[in-house]
């Protein structure tokens, strides 16, 4: 028998565990981040997810003020809210980084990823990988005899569906820019 006796109805937790309950479902957040664009920035950024064993799902990264040497480091992240407030504050202490924003919480976004896929095949499976490249408009940008190539834009979820029915058909290679995302709006 338990030596503390909890009354019917009463909480089994401790008037004094001021902390809240925890989530512990996973989400997948856009974060959108304003950095100095100098050596050595990308490498910190990267080190804050590496060091505390957060995984990086899609990472891009590219100038967007030449005059202003400012980069824009787009990273698709999942984990619980949590350690997604924990990894935004991180990043915001950063003293090369000018701006984070969490696109996924701040409102509609826009995200897009371009992919090359090569598909290899013959006969029929041509004929088909050929048809439904015209579904998902995707566009040949190199054939030969034996395989194509094609480029497609679009969701993440639109590239994991189209390389899901290639596979099939003779995927043998796939190369994903990772997502580029901008808020929706002014």
């Amino acid at each position: 028998m338990s030596a503390l006796q909890i009354k019917k109805g009463s909480s089994k937790h401790s008037a004094y565990n001021l902390r809240p309950n925890f989530s512990d479902v996973q989400e997948t957040h856009t974060l959108a981040v304003l950095v100095e664009n100098e050596p050595g920035v990308l490498a910190r950024v990267i080190g804050l997810f590496s060091g505390r064993g957060y995984n990086i799902d899609s990472l891009t990264v590219a100038e967007v003020d030449h005059k202003g040497h400012l980069s824009r480091i787009t990273i698709v992240t999942t984990g619980t809210p949590q350690v997604i407030e924990q990894i935004k504050a991180q990043l915001g202490r950063i003293v090369s980084v000018h701006e984070v924003h969490d696109l996924t919480v701040e409102g509609g976004s826009v995200e897009r990823e371009l992919a090359l896929l090569k598909v290899a095949g013959k006969g029929d499976d041509r004929v088909e990988a050929l048809r439904l490249a015209d579904v998902f408009r995707a566009h040949v940008v190199d054939s030969t005899l034996e395989s194509f190539v094609f480029q497609l834009t679009g969701t993440p979820e639109k590239v994991d569906a189209f390389a899901d029915l290639m596979r099939p058909l003779g995927l043998v290679e796939v190369a994903r820019t990772g997502v580029a995302a901008l808020a929706r709006g002014l």
